[in-house]
């Protein structure tokens, strides 16, 4: 789960003591990792032997590969790096040691990002599924990889259902959950931070950090992030996850998500309609995480209005499969937008304008159009369209209503947004590693650069876009400087070989993985 039932931490060693034969191209470029020196290695040729029990440092492959894999009508890219660089690399099949694919090393340059030379190689000719690693003289092999028709599906499946992984109040069964399996959590009554005595029912929804705390403004997002990921590719997101819902005629993310709603709704004052800002858990008592009290903190306005927001967006996505509770989240959203008002003004916080387009496009109310009207007359609107997440989530949402609209506002909207898109585009051509920053260890930069073109992607169809969304997945899989799989930990270098979490195990990162995976996923339904 998200860090509260995490995988057995590995014991990581600073230095290896190993006996290495030839290549090892067997496992990939495990040879490549543990390299004494790779210029020397490579002048005495691919089998050269490495005398036993020699002690090494532990270094990075410089043939830098997706090790999860590649999908087989894609652009296939690798990167390679080096002061002296061949002018060719090949593709080898795993096990036979055989060549099959031979291309150039283009785009040789010193990188000022990254300090280091490097260049790209591309292999998309090369669409047989299959095992297999890539070879370059001097610098050496790449980890493993496979090419499929569905490289992604079994990883997309795996960061949707981690949200069930990590539900709250319920008992997670070893059938569903595996290794994370776990009895009930947390079902004991909560009590209100500033009235200790005053006891709530806040069970349900998603862990969001190793303390099992749930956030009430982050769980908003992480759902709004997951529903428009839906609402864009539709049929990336299937009903077979393997989850206790799965099979109900209900796309699973939609479940997941009505889970989560279900809890916000507990979050909501029913005097005031605000919505309480979070439910932590009190360590003070010492024990087990999963049995901690709960303390149940004030109502937080950030958390009203983004649950007006994220309530409405469900409230039509989710009328077709249950009206009455659709009605339910609609009515609720519309009361903490009435408690947001009672408070604050429309200025204060630019979720607001993500939450009237939401509420515009579920009722069509003028209230809430004339509150759009008044952010797209903001002077600085084009500026914060570019940095600000819930303005451009809103606009999408106006762009994408059955209600009627102001054409003008949406050929507006239309030209901002493909302005950004092409600013991301360039700015991913420019890098060695293809990706809009190399450098970003949070991954939210890239990450919500590649929401962008996917929603961008979605309205105008661009090759060019798929590509580059492509082109990031293989980073975080371990086409980057430190040869790490980011997302998931079963291949050759993890995440879980050092200090990292894991794209996986962080509901907000992960969330816009799945947005980001959906688009490739869609494309192969196609």
């Amino acid at each position: 789960m998200f860090s509260v039932m995490g995988r057995k931490n590995r014991i990581i060693a600073s230095v290896l003591s190993l006996t290495l034969v030839g290549s090892v191209a067997g496992c990939g470029a495990s040879s490549a990792e543990k390299q004494v020196d790779i210029s020397e290695i490579a002048a005495a040729g691919p089998e050269a032997k490495i005398s036993a029990g020699y002690v090494v440092p532990d270094q990075l492959p410089n043939v830098l590969a997706d090790q999860v894999g590649y999908n087989s009508d894609s652009v296939k890219a690798v990167v390679l790096r080096g002061k002296k660089l061949p002018q060719t690399f090949c593709v080898k099949e795993m096990g036979t040691k055989e060549i099959k694919y031979t291309g150039d090393v283009v785009k040789t340059v010193y990188n000022d990002e990254t300090k280091e030379y490097t260049g790209i190689g591309y292999f998309t000719d090369l669409k047989k599924d299959g095992n297999y690693y890539i070879y370059a003289d001097i610098i050496g092999e790449s980890y493993s990889f496979s090419i499929s028709e569905n490289a992604y599906t079994d990883l997309f499946n795996e960061a949707c259902k981690k949200y069930y992984i990590n539900r709250c109040g319920i008992a997670l069964s070893e059938e569903y959950a595996g290794d994370n399996s776990h009895s009930a959590c947390h079902t004991t009554p909560a009590h209100m931070q500033e009235h200790p005595e005053t006891e709530i029912d806040v069970t349900g929804g998603w862990h969001m950090d190793e303390q099992a705390d749930r956030d009430t403004t982050v769980g908003c997002k992480v759902a709004e992030n997951l529903l428009l990921a839906y609402e864009i590719n539709e049929t990336a997101f299937s009903d077979a996850t393997g989850i206790p819902e799965s099979g109900n005629d209900i796309p699973d993310i939609l479940d997941e998500v009505r889970y989560e709603v279900e809890w916000l709704l507990k979050m909501q004052d029913a005097k005031t309609g605000g919505e309480y800002g979070a439910a932590l858990t009190d360590s003070a008592g010492g024990g087990d995480v999963m049995t901690y009290p709960v303390i149940v903190t004030p109502v937080s306005m950030d958390a009203t209005i983004n649950f007006a927001s994220v309530l409405s967006k469900f409230s039509y996505i989710y009328q077709k499969y249950d009206g009455e509770f659709a009605t339910t989240c609609l009515k609720a959203a519309d009361r903490a937008w009435s408690c947001y008002f009672n408070n604050q003004k429309a200025g204060d916080n630019t979720a607001v304008f993500k939450a009237a387009a939401n509420l515009y496009k579920a009722t069509g109310n003028a209230a809430y159009e004339t509150i759009l009207q008044e952010y797209f007359d903001r002077g600085d609107f084009d500026r914060i369209f570019d940095s600000d997440e819930n303005i451009l989530i809103g606009s999408v949402t106006y762009l994408s209503t059955s209600q009627s609209v102001n054409m003008e506002k949406c050929d507006y909207l239309m030209k901002l947004l493909m302005k950004r898109s092409e600013g991301i585009a360039q700015k991913a051509g420019q890098s060695a590693y293809l990706v809009t920053d190399a450098e970003d260890e949070s991954f939210n930069t890239l990450l919500e650069d590649m929401r962008c073109l996917t929603i961008t992607d979605h309205i105008i169809y661009n090759h060019e876009y798929t590509t580059i969304i492509e082109n990031h997945a293989h980073f975080l899989l371990g086409m980057n400087p430190n040869a790490v799989n980011y997302v998931t930990d079963t291949t050759e270098r993890t995440y879980a070989d050092g200090s990292e979490n894991g794209i996986l195990n962080d509901p907000q990162t992960d969330a816009l993985l799945v947005f980001m995976l959906s688009v490739l996923e869609q494309k192969q339904e196609e």
